[in-house]
């Protein structure tokens, strides 16, 4: 099968019912023992303004899906096009310069972007203030707490302008209350910016509490298990019993493929 690897520019074109289409994408690595299979054959759509969750067992495939999408990697086999341009990337550290403010840390995002020296430091601030963050721009990294530093790490990602924001476990090494918050300020962003977002995660109930689409990877080689639509309101909340009873299915099919390949 041909490899492709599809970028258009900087608008997302009205010709386009997806934000992202990812067509049978495989994705091997050379190992000691030779190709090692990762990814076998994903097929999956991100519709404009959707909300996606990936789940699956660490070593799945996960993140080398994200990256493939990121255009951080090629595909062995298979098309990824992401018609609005380059997706916005965030991942599990915030990976913040120390010795810029957070405010330049979200300007060089909007220079790379061409946004005129004049006009970066406000949109910064808008930004700031959209992460909830008004009055930070002026503050080092080493002054801002987890939460906070997550929080100039997503303003620094929607800086981009792209109208698709990818997330590796962002929320994973921070404290479950810090944790739950950002859910909340996640899921009010998402609202408010119709971006559409794919969010990768090995916990279900932030998965379901999250998306409006949660899609299952099986084991090594990930492939798509199964896929469930969300169809409970938002906001949710992760001890709401609607997000309970959908995550225990789930965890019990993710158990099922962890069996399956002998993992545990």
């Amino acid at each position: 099968m041909a490899t492709a690897l599809a970028k258009a520019d900087d608008r997302v074109s009205t010709e386009h019912d997806y934000a992202a289409r990812i067509g049978h994408v495989s994705k091997s690595f050379a190992g000691p023992t030779g190709s090692q299979l990762v990814l076998d054959d994903i097929t999956l759509d991100v519709a404009p303004g959707e909300f996606v969750t990936l789940l699956g067992a660490s070593g799945c495939g996960k993140s080398t899906l994200l990256n493939l999408v990121a255009g951080l990697d090629r595909p062995s086999a298979g098309s990824i096009e992401t018609p609005g341009g380059r997706p916005a990337l965030m991942f599990q550290e915030h990976a913040l310069f120390p010795w810029l403010t957070a405010g330049k840390n979200i300007e060089l995002a909007l220079r790379l972007r061409g946004v005129a020296k004049s006009e970066r430091r406000t949109e910064a601030e808008r930004l700031l203030e959209l992460v909830r963050l008004g009055g930070a721009y002026g503050k080092r990294v080493h002054e801002l707490s987890g939460g906070m530093r997550q929080r100039v790490a997503m303003a620094r990602a929607l800086a981009q302008d792209s109208r698709l924001l990818l997330m590796d476990e962002p929320f994973a090494a921070l404290d479950a209350i810090t944790r739950d918050v950002l859910h909340d300020e996640l899921t009010r962003i998402w609202r408010e910016t119709d971006v559409s977002v794919l969010f990768v995660t090995h916990n279900v109930r932030e998965a379901v509490r999250l998306a409006q689409r949660v899609v299952l990877l099986s084991s090594r080689p990930g492939r798509i298990a199964r896929e469930w639509t969300v169809d409970i309101e938002q906001p949710r909340r992760i001890e709401d019993t609607a997000v309970a009873e959908l995550s225990v299915e789930i965890t019990e099919e993710l158990r099922g493929e962890i069996r399956r390949h002998g993992q545990h």
